[in-house]
């Protein structure tokens, strides 16, 4: 892709198909009920130099969105260049996911089993799954027997501090495919956007098995 405000200023033809991908992916997510009232972002990489990705506009009910309403990011999670819309809050952890990772898709999903377990395995940092045969739909995972830890951080709105967070993380466990924020959601991503969205599902999978088995503590109000 060839930098320059004319490019993302005629992004609407340019990258219809990665639009048209995008909306489908998160679409068959939403019905999973993983992306309520406007929760959850999501976003495809179309270059690592300069850095450009479309993401989710924030605002957005993401079970209905449509191919306008993506828009183009660089570093930092700021808009491209021609960009009029707000990006997402957590834009810039996509950034700075697709920065570490090389990443071709980053999701951000929430669902009640992933957001009681982060709740709940905060103070450990994390906790392991093990013992799934669907284990093995995440990448480089070949066993049942394999243990894939999954890693949580505390929860924050401040976003720059977050993403330095998330640089860390990955420094420790450079073999990640995603992580929980803490009473928030689920990060993960893929070397496609196909390989991401079956990263989600086989998480999601996984957490509501483990979910299912966790004795959580009462809620105190």
């Amino acid at each position: 892709m060839t930098s320059g405000m004319t490019d993302d200023r005629t992004d609407d033809l340019t990258h219809q198909p990665q639009r048209e991908s995008l909306c489908r992916a998160v679409a068959e997510l939403g019905a999973q009920g993983w992306c309520q009232g406007t929760g959850g972002n999501f976003s495809v990489t179309l270059s690592q130099d300069p850095l450009r990705l479309l993401c989710t506009r924030s605002g957005v009910d993401k079970r209905r969105l449509g191919p306008a309403d993506l828009m183009l990011i660089g570093p930092a999670g700021e808009a491209a260049p021609g960009e009029t819309g707000k990006p997402s809050a957590e834009a810039a952890l996509h950034s700075r996911i697709v920065e570490l990772t090389g990443a071709a898709s980053v999701l951000h999903v929430h669902s009640v089993a992933n957001t009681l377990l982060s709740e709940h395995f905060v103070r450990e940092g994390g906790f392991a799954l093990r013992g799934y045969e669907m284990l093995k739909g995440l990448r480089g995972v070949e066993t049942h027997e394999s243990a894939v830890f999954v890693p949580i951080l505390a929860n924050s709105q401040d976003i720059p501090s977050l993403s330095e967070e998330v640089t860390k993380l990955h420094a420790a466990h450079s073999d990640l495919w995603g992580f929980l924020l803490s009473g928030h959601g689920l990060y993960t991503w893929g070397s496609s956007l196909e390989e991401a969205k079956r990263h989600v599902e086989i998480f999601e999978f996984l957490f509501e098995c483990t979910a299912r088995r966790t004795p959580f503590r009462p809620f105190v109000g």
